[in-house]
Parts: structure tokens; sequence; C-alpha cells
């Protein structure tokens, strides 16, 4: 039997846009709370993977309206400097954590030109991109911190100000895939903490270590991708329809802009190739077992993402039969 985690242990629920109306969400993420999920973060999409999916809801919107629905944190996970200009991205972030002081944070990246591309800017390489975060952090931060920001580089900003602030500034995580990315942010800009994607053969846990291993004190948050049903038969039928173009290795995923050009790849993705990248089972303490292994590798919050259809469902029965088992007491 896997040790289970202590009690401060966070566990999340998880809001993909990409999968579900705004609407649907909010009722989701209330039902969430009262089951005993802790928390709940979102994605940021402006379109989903796939035409199946069909959805993607406007995160910001639903951040503002779940923080007022229910006491929990929320988070998102969003990349600036392309679809988002820096300065108009800490504003809202400021005004969210000004309104729910604590209650909201922020993981950033690179981005993926599904989303970003469609301001019709040239999409840069990798490496191009992961200098245009550190600038927008810089400016992001000065802001959070009350100076009158200017800068040229790879983002422009002219005698930018926030004018509103948050007594404290929401926290900044990194959003890394890699362990090259977690430990070359640590460098670029000292991230508050990490947040990553289970992978097949737990090389999130390496991206953890390497978090750790270049100096990363902040939280620990994995984005657990699983998918449960009444039989395994149905649940592995569910992560391959709603979650096999997002199993696309990060050289092609971030890179591919329109979601038919996903779908037109992911017709060479096998329900066997996905299994490694979702948490297959019928059988919730096999979840709760895979979960349990998470916090003792090091997570401090893991936000479950359902990838399958009744998000109700699931949160009910996870918060009757999983949770308990990981958060005694709760």
């Amino acid at each position: 039997m896997t040790p289970r985690p202590s009690p401060a242990t966070d566990l999340g629920f998880h809001a993909s846009h990409e999968q579900f109306p705004p609407s649907a969400l909010l009722t989701a993420l209330r039902a969430a709370q009262e089951a005993g999920f802790s928390s709940g973060m979102c994605s940021d999409h402006f379109a989903p993977w796939s035409s199946r999916q069909g959805h993607s809801g406007h995160a910001w919107t639903w951040l503002g309206a779940g923080l007022q629905a229910t006491t929990l944190p929320l988070g998102v996970v969003t990349s600036p400097g392309q679809r988002y200009h820096p300065a108009v991205h800490a504003q809202t972030m400021a005004t969210l954590a000004e309104m729910f002081p604590g209650r909201f944070w922020a993981a950033l990246g690179t981005g993926q030109a599904l989303n970003e591309r469609i301001t019709g800017g040239r999409w840069p390489p990798k490496d191009v991109r992961a200098r245009r975060l550190r600038e927008c952090v810089e400016v992001i931060r000065a802001l959070f911190d009350g100076e009158v920001v200017d800068h040229d580089g790879l983002v422009r900003v002219e005698g930018a100000q926030l004018w509103t602030r948050p007594a404290r500034p929401p926290g900044l995580l990194i959003a890394a895939v890699t362990p090259a990315t977690a430990r070359q942010a640590v460098a670029d800009w000292a991230p508050d903490g990490l947040i990553t994607v289970n992978q097949p053969e737990d090389g999130h846990i390496d991206t953890l270590t390497a978090y750790r291993e270049a100096g990363g004190a902040g939280p620990a948050v994995l984005q657990a991708h699983l998918s449960w049903d009444r039989s395994r038969e149905a649940a592995l039928a569910a992560a391959h329809d709603q979650w096999r173009e997002p199993v696309l290795g990060s050289e092609v995923g971030w890179e591919i802009a329109r979601p038919r050009h996903f779908e037109e790849v992911g017709r060479f993705v096998t329900p066997a190739d996905v299994e490694p990248y979702v948490h297959v089972s019928a059988d919730l303490a096999e979840h709760a077992d895979w979960l349990a292994r998470q916090a003792a590798a090091g997570f401090d919050r893991i936000m479950l993402h359902q990838v399958g259809p009744d998000q109700l469902r699931f949160v009910e029965e996870f918060g009757a039969h999983v949770l308990p088992q990981l958060a005694p007491g709760r």
C-alpha cells in the first residue's frame, strides 16, 4: 500500500476551459468545494485542442466569477508577451488579488501557437519565447511594486503604472514540463513556485527534482490528468477521445496553430499512446494510490483534472471515496 500524504497536501479541482462551457465549470467548481476539494485552477486557452472538445471560455472572466462564487483559492496557467501585453496581464492579476486577498495565483509559461498566434505576430522559437517571458516577469513584478515602467525589448512598455495594487501581489509560478525549463526559470527569474503535469515514467518528478536542485523553494503543484468511469473501457475511451491531441510532444504541441491540424496529427495517436499521460482506471482506490504516490514524491498541491465528460459525477465520487483517503479528516 502506498503511504498516504499528510493532510497538508492540497487537493484541487482543475477546470478545463477547452472541454466544457464556463457555466458548467462554475457549477462543477461549486460542487468541488462542497465535496471537499480545497482549491481550484483553470486553463487559459483561446482555442480547444480539437473540435470534439469544442469550447474555450475566457479564463479571466471565469476566475472572477469562481473567486466570488466560492471561498477556494484559484490559479491559472497563462502566457504573457503575445496574446497578453504584460502590463494588461499585471493589471488583471492585481485586480483579482486586490478583490480576493491571498486566493489567486498565476503560473507563467512560454505559450503555445494554438493560443498565441491569433494576434498575427510572428511565433518565435522557444529560446526567444523564454527570453520574452523573462522580460514580461520583470515588467509585471515592477508594476506590482508600484514602479512606473518603461521597457524596450522583446516586449515594449511605455509609462505603465498600476494604480490599483493588492497589499500582497499574487504568486508567480513557472509552468514547466521539462527539467531544463524548470532549472532555467530558477536562474532567470526565481519563480515563486512550480507547476508541471504528470508524464510517462514519472517524468514530472524529474522536473520537480530539477526545480529543487536549482534552488526553487516555492510550492510544487502537479496538474494530474486522470480518467475515471464506471468501466476501464469507458475511462480509456474518454481519455483517447478528449486528450489524444494534448499528449503530443512539446516539439510538436507548442508549434501547431489550429485545432484541425491537431486533429490531423491526432488520428495517429492510439489509446495505448494516451495511457502513459493519463491515469486511466475505473477503480477509485487505484486513483487514490496513484495520487498518494505523487504527493509522497514532494508535490504540495495536486490539481485533479478529470478528462472524461461527467465532471459532477467525478467530483461526487472522488469527494466521497478518494479525497478522504488522501487527506483524512478533511
